[in-house]
C-alpha cells in the first residue's frame, strides 16, 4: 500500500514534469509572420550567390558617403535606428541582419564565424554595386567590421568600432555576461536554449547591456523575443556559440595591418567587454581616436544616441577629408 502512495506521488511529480516542460518549449515563429512584423520601409530582402536571403536596409542621403554599420550578437539591424535617424541626412546608411540573426536568419553552410560574417557582408555590398565606405559594428558586428576591413581594405574608408570584440582577454570579476549567453557557452545550456526560451531570459539579457535599464522598453524586449525565435536563428545561435575559440587572436594580430581612420566608441560602464580594451584596440591601431560615455553600457548607440551620433558625425567628416581632426577625450 505505501510502496502504491509513493509511486502515485511520484508518478504525479513526473506528469507535473512534463507538464511544466511542454509549457515552457517555444517552438521558432514562422518568417512570414515576423517579417509583415519587421520588415517595414526601407527593408529588403537581397538573395546572394552564396544562398542567402539576406535583410537589408539602405536609407538617408542618396548623394552622400556611404557608411555600413554592423549589429551585435543576437540583435538585429533596428539596434542603429536611432544613429539612422541622427545621420541619415548627410550618410548614406546601410545596415544588414547578420547571418543567423534578425530576418536573414540561418544561411546555407550554416558558416558563422567572423569570418564567415566578413564574407555575408561582402556579398550584400557587391550586390548593392557600393565598393567604398565607412564601416562600423558593435560588439561582434565590431569584430565583424576589423575583420572586412583587413580583408578589403581598397573598399573601407573609416571604421568605427563601438564596444567591439576582437581581441582575446582574460575576463574579470567584474564582467557580467547574460544568462543566456552563459547558457549558451555550455553544450547542455545550448540544446536547453534550442527549445526552452523564456522571454525574461530575453529581457534580463537585454537590460544587463544598458546602463540604464529603465531605458529598455517593453517594445524593444518583444522585438529581440520575437527575433531570437524567428525560424533557425536559435539553432544558428547554438553553432555560433559551439564555434566560438575565445583564445582565438587571429584578427587581433593583423589589427595593426589597418590605416585607414578609426573612431573607438565605448560605454563605461560595459560590463559585457570592459572599457579596458579599448586602449588594447589603440595599442593595435594607434591612429585610433577613442571617446567613452560615462552613462552607458554595452550599446551606446542606443542608450545615448545623440551623442554618440555626433561624435560618429565629428570623425566622418575628418576621415572622409571635410575639417580638421576633431577633439574627442581618450578613454582612462
Amino acid at each position: 500500500m505505501v510502496k502504491r502512495f509513493v509511486w502515485g506521488i511520484a508518478g504525479l511529480v513526473l506528469a507535473a514534469l512534463v507538464v511544466i516542460a511542454i509549457a515552457a518549449v517555444r517552438f521558432d515563429i514562422p518568417r512570414d509572420e515576423l517579417v509583415a512584423e519587421y520588415a517595414q520601409p526601407p527593408s529588403r530582402f537581397i538573395e546572394l550567390p552564396g544562398g542567402a536571403d539576406a535583410h537589408v536596409r539602405v536609407q538617408g542621403d542618396e548623394a552622400g558617403p556611404v557608411l555600413v554599420l554592423l549589429h551585435g550578437s543576437n540583435a538585429s539591424l533596428q539596434t542603429w535606428g536611432p544613429w539612422a535617424a541622427q545621420l541619415g541626412d548627410s550618410y548614406r546608411i546601410v545596415t544588414m541582419d547578420l547571418p543567423g540573426h534578425g530576418l536573414t536568419g540561418a544561411v546555407p553552410g550554416d558558416d558563422y564565424s567572423r569570418k564567415g560574417m566578413a564574407d555575408f557582408v561582402d556579398e550584400v555590398m557587391v550586390k548593392l554595386g557600393m565598393d567604398r565606405f565607412a564601416i562600423g559594428g558593435n560588439s561582434m558586428g565590431g569584430g565583424v567590421a576589423a575583420q572586412y576591413t583587413v580583408d578589403h581594405p581598397d573598399k573601407v574608408s573609416a571604421l568605427i568600432l563601438v564596444d567591439s570584440a576582437g581581441i582575446p582577454r582574460r575576463h574579470s570579476e567584474d564582467e557580467k555576461a547574460p544568462l543566456a549567453f552563459q547558457l549558451a557557452s555550455s553544450s547542455i545550456g545550448r540544446v536547453v536554449m534550442r527549445w526552452v526560451t523564456p522571454r525574461a531570459l530575453v529581457e534580463e539579457g537585454v537590460k544587463s547591456v544598458f546602463a540604464d535599464p529603465s531605458k529598455v522598453t517593453p517594445a524593444m524586449v518583444d522585438r529581440y523575443y520575437d527575433l531570437t525565435l524567428y525560424d533557425g536563428n536559435r539553432r544558428a545561435t547554438a553553432l555560433r556559440f559551439a564555434g566560438f575559440k575565445p583564445d582565438d587572436d587571429s584578427l587581433a594580430v593583423r589589427l595593426p595591418e589597418i590605416e585607414v581612420p578609426v573612431l573607438v566608441m565605448w560605454g563605461a560602464q560595459d560590463h559585457l567587454i570592459p572599457v579596458s580594451v579599448a586602449a588594447a584596440f589603440k595599442k593595435r591601431i594607434p591612429q585610433a581616436q577613442i571617446v567613452t560615455y560615462p552613462d552607458a553600457g554595452h550599446v551606446p548607440m542606443e542608450e545615448v544616441p545623440e551623442k554618440s551620433a555626433a561624435d560618429v558625425r565629428g570623425f566622418l567628416s575628418f576621415a572622409l577629408g571635410g575639417t580638421a581632426k576633431p577633439a574627442l577625450p581618450d578613454a582612462p
